[in-house]
């Protein structure tokens, strides 16, 4: 991957990104701010889009686009936020891409922030959206 300063740094011992054959594993993102570190504590909509962008730096870096994505985790430190998350989630994504997905509520994430994402991406002429 490149280390950029537009792509999310891991804030320990892991990878932000992981690439096997036509896979693409992405590690739990949340709102950082890339050029400082920093958590972006607003709200729910502002997290889930900054995080989104975030996902879409590491796919980028990584010679992914968006519309690759297959599977997105979100895990939310209040269940209730949902419904704006999933608000802000479809305006981000539109018709770029529609990966399963699975939302899950949390007791809590690092930073203080409210969702993370963790997601997988694949490249495959075959791949298509079932109902």
């Amino acid at each position: 991957m490149s280390n950029t300063v537009l792509v999310p740094q891991p804030k320990g011992p892991y990878s932000t990104t992981r690439k096997v054959d036509n896979v693409l594993y992405l590690s739990g993102q949340g709102s950082i701010d890339v050029a400082t570190g920093d958590a972006v504590l607003d709200d729910i909509r502002s997290q889930t889009r900054r995080t989104l962008e975030n996902i879409e730096a590491l796919l980028t870096a990584e010679g992914f686009d968006i519309s690759e994505l297959a599977q997105i985790t979100c895990y939310l430190t209040d269940i209730a936020d949902w419904p704006a998350m999933n608000e802000a989630y479809a305006e981000y994504l539109g018709d770029r891409a529609h990966p399963v997905r699975t939302a899950v509520q949390v007791a809590a994430l690092p930073f203080g922030i409210s969702v993370e994402m963790a997601c997988t991406a694949h490249r495959s002429a075959d791949a298509e959206v079932c109902a």
